[in-house]
């Protein structure tokens, strides 16, 4: 028994000392790390490189449309699981064509089938472009940043689903780096999912919409015109009432109830 208590805290001091020392452990996160860095910039430069952005053209659209239809006639499931995967993988490697992905949506299935799958594939993607920034850059920021950020890190994530509702429904904040910046605070998966979703709802739905007269648009631009933005905007500020409702109600600490 003497010899038994001895012996136990210096065998663990010992396991302790080399769960820490060990080279391998240390090495396992990192590696990790650049495995998801290295495919994610594989996707990016493959795209570039083999010019693949000239399929997600208004152009190419309009000038392959006989051919989109006939083929989702004929093979309508592969084409909706093609169509949400390849949203997907856009949507996750902060690709251009998000539009055009929306506007082919509407185009092949509907506008509202259309929209459903374009939100499918949306925010799909967009939870995985989250969850790839939280777990290659979150440490990195909470250890460097995270006395400065502890404020806004907190009050975000008191109304983090309100806001990230309102930068959603506002087409002028780009949809990737909202995923990217999303990913750095301390927003719940569950709100991010369910704001992202809500979110690009009616944006989406434009789009897709739009994309039933494919042969009358000559450009984005006429879909996101002046009005639409209004509305749009307007939808996000009326998300942000719960919070700042929420805020101007508050008691300061202190105050009787």
């Amino acid at each position: 028994m003497y010899h038994a208590a001895i012996m136990r805290p210096i065998h663990s001091e010992k396991t302790g000392a080399s769960a820490k020392s060990s080279p391998s452990l240390r090495r396992a996160p990192a590696l990790g790390k650049l495995l998801v860095a290295l495919l994610l910039a594989a996707g990016v430069i493959t795209f570039f490189f083999f010019d693949l952005d000239r399929y997600l053209s208004l152009e190419t659209l309009k000038a392959e449309r006989n051919r989109l239809l006939a083929f989702t006639e004929q093979h309508y499931a592969a084409t909706v699981s093609m169509f949400v995967i390849l949203y997907c993988l856009q949507t996750t490697l902060s690709l251009p064509g998000a539009a055009i992905f929306t506007l082919a949506g509407g185009f092949l299935f509907g506008p509202f089938a259309g929209t459903l799958y374009a939100n499918i594939g949306a925010t799909s993607g967009a939870v995985l472009a989250f969850l790839v920034a939280r777990y290659l850059l979150h440490d990195w920021v909470e250890a460097k940043f995270g006395q400065r950020l502890q404020a806004f890190q907190k009050g975000f994530a008191k109304n983090s689903f309100g806001y990230l509702l309102s930068l959603r429904l506002i087409p002028v904040f780009p949809f990737f780096i909202i995923n990217l910046l999303s990913g750095l605070t301390r927003i719940s998966l569950g709100a991010f999912v369910a704001a992202t979703a809500l979110g690009i709802i009616p944006a989406s739905f434009v789009y897709a919409y739009a994309g039933r007269q494919l042969a009358t648009i000559n450009s984005l631009g006429e879909i996101a015109s002046p009005p639409v933005l209004l509305a749009f905007t307007l939808l996000g500020a009326l998300a942000l009432i719960p919070a700042f409702y929420q805020r101007m109600t508050k008691k300061p600490a202190g105050t009787a109830s």
